[in-house]
């Protein structure tokens, strides 16, 4: 069961948005309050969003469709291959090219000639050629590789795509909304929610907000047909819960309480020793007695 804390959303840094200068009026009713400039997000808003995306991915994946993890900000890369490899989906981190989606015939011919490359370079093909048309197709592989790795196999259009920044992604979203293709986005405060299927208001500078999102996405897909759901826990109190129902004892930290007295035999409390309590003599009675 995949599980979510209020605790993670704060510690992660979900709830901080950008400068108010910056900020996009449609994102107005995220928006918690502003301190020192910069703008909070609610997360009350941000847990219901996580819940919606969640259930429609697993909804989409039940469906036998794919998912298309889409972040190629710096900071989201490593995370978006990691994570979309680890629930075997798609993905693309480096650089969305113009008709990914909408000329998604004209990308499988270019992914076709990948494959015939690597297939080349496999079963000895390069033997016969010279060291210049080698050199020549090891840098097309690398650039094809780097571009369409991630949806090497890929065979069709995914069912739902998940994307981390609205504003860098802006042809990603395009292509998908005239496909008619649900969106699952991060929409910091400066993005605009417009066309977004299910816009998850939060940070998406921060590594450790965009992992958290990440991560939720490809639990959903890994639980898809089987496994309960998603737990959010909205408060401290709620945590302690569910620690002791995973056997852990929120209070084990604290004084037994004592509910029989007629019994009970108060524990001396043993303190170390210092140096104050040993006693020394004023006198030395060894130096004094020697000749």
């Amino acid at each position: 069961m995949a599980v979510v804390t209020m605790k993670n959303l704060l510690e992660s840094g979900v709830h901080f948005g950008h400068q108010v200068n910056r900020k996009n009026p449609k994102m107005n009713k995220f928006i918690f309050a502003e301190r020192n400039g910069v703008n909070i997000i609610d997360l009350q808003k941000t847990i219901v969003a996580i819940r919606n995306a969640y259930d429609a991915v697993r909804e989409t994946v039940s469906g036998g469709k794919s998912v298309l993890f889409v972040g190629t900000k710096k900071q989201a890369q490593s995370t978006i291959q990691k994570e979309a490899e680890r629930c075997g989906m798609f993905y693309v981190n480096n650089r969305w090219l113009g008709g990914m989606l909408t000329n998604f015939a004209t990308i499988k011919k270019s992914v076709a000639k990948l494959k015939r490359i690597e297939k080349m370079e496999i079963d000895g093909s390069f033997n016969n050629l010279t060291k210049k048309e080698v050199a020549e197709l090891l840098r097309e592989k690398q650039k094809l590789e780097k571009n369409l790795g991630g949806i090497k196999e890929m065979k069709d259009l995914p069912g739902i795509i998940f994307v981390i920044d609205t504003c860098k992604e802006e042809i990603a979203i395009h292509e998908a909304c005239r496909l008619g293709i649900p969106i699952i986005a991060v929409v910091d405060t400066n993005g605009d929610p417009t066309g977004i299927t299910y816009p998850i208001p939060g940070n998406d500078d921060a590594i450790r907000s965009i992992s958290l999102f990440t991560q939720v996405i490809a639990n959903a897909v890994v639980e898809a047909d089987h496994g309960d759901g998603l737990k959010i826990i909205e408060d401290l109190q709620d945590e302690d819960e569910a620690s002791a129902e995973n056997g852990a004892n929120p209070y084990q930290d604290r004084d037994e309480e004592i509910t029989d007295y007629a019994n009970y035999v108060p524990k001396e409390e043993t303190k170390p020793e210092t140096d104050e309590d040993i006693e020394h003599p004023l006198i030395d009675e060894d130096s004094l007695y020697t000749d």
